[in-house]
Formats: C-alpha cells, sequence, structure tokens
C-alpha cells in the first residue's frame, strides 16, 4: 500500500529553495542526497532566523540524530522548492520535524520527511534542554501527529 504525499496545508513554514546545476544527478533529475540538504537548510535557517541560533558560539547545539526520506515525484534543476516546516513534537532535549518539498506552487509533496535534532552542550555533546528561545521559535510550527 503506498503512501499519499502530504499537502501544503499540513506544514506551517515555508521557505524557497533554488535547485541548482549540480543537484540532477545522470538520471536528469535531483539526486536523493541533495533533499537532506534541503532538510537541513529549512531547519536550521528557522532556527537561526527565528530562534536566535548562533552558530558559532550559542552555548546548546542541534545535533540530527534521525532523518528518513519519502520519494513520490521527481524535481530537475531549474525548479524552485518550497520546503515546508512542522514540528511533530517537541521533547526536553529533542525536536522531531516533519518537512515538505514541494515544486514551486504545488500543492503536494514531491517528497516528505522526518529530521529529529537532539539539543547538546557545545563544548560536552551531552544532552540538554531545547532552549527556551528556540522551543519559542519552534511552538507556531507544532502540528498533531
Amino acid at each position: 500500500m503506498s503512501e499519499a504525499p502530504p499537502l501544503r496545508p499540513a506544514f506551517r513554514h515555508f521557505q524557497r529553495i533554488p535547485t541548482r546545476w549540480m543537484d540532477n544527478d545522470s538520471y536528469a533529475h535531483v539526486n536523493n542526497v541533495v533533499y537532506y540538504s534541503f532538510f537541513d537548510t529549512v531547519v536550521n535557517q528557522h532556527l537561526i532566523v527565528h530562534g536566535g541560533l548562533d552558530i558559532e558560539r550559542s552555548p546548546a547545539i542541534a545535533l540530527a540524530v534521525e532523518t528518513h526520506c519519502r520519494f513520490f515525484a521527481p524535481l530537475s534543476f531549474p525548479d524552485v522548492i518550497d520546503a515546508g516546516l512542522a514540528v511533530s513534537r517537541i521533547g526536553r532535549s529533542s525536536v522531531v520535524y516533519s518537512i515538505g518539498i514541494f515544486c514551486e506552487d504545488a500543492s503536494k509533496a514531491a517528497a516528505a520527511g522526518r529530521f529529529v535534532h537532539v539539543w547538546v552542550d557545545r563544548a560536552t555533546r551531552t544532552p540538554t534542554d531545547v532552549p527556551a528561545a528556540i522551543r519559542a521559535a519552534l511552538a507556531p510550527l507544532a502540528v498533531e501527529p
């Protein structure tokens, strides 16, 4: 049984990302590994812009501990994509994101993913609480799991 692609309303925040010539593989579509770059971009851009994350100096940092992607339709350069972001769970030290990759203005996702961050102390790499400013920036993105 195949899963249906998620629709735009499942996501609370969108970021437009242009594909690049180098994103295409020899099969003339965006290579699967590039989707994980899209995931990183939409999540970290939101954390930096809306949560005040200083990637060079913040005492707590987020490490990716799990990623997953499901593909529904091909994308190809020069497509422009809309990366949709939602938060399906905020724990004490972890955040689970849902991400949808849409061809510009399409209603159905071309790909959908799950991305899990664990927040750790920068120096010791031991789990720590999700910083308050980050938690506040992610709260509006929360959806029912």
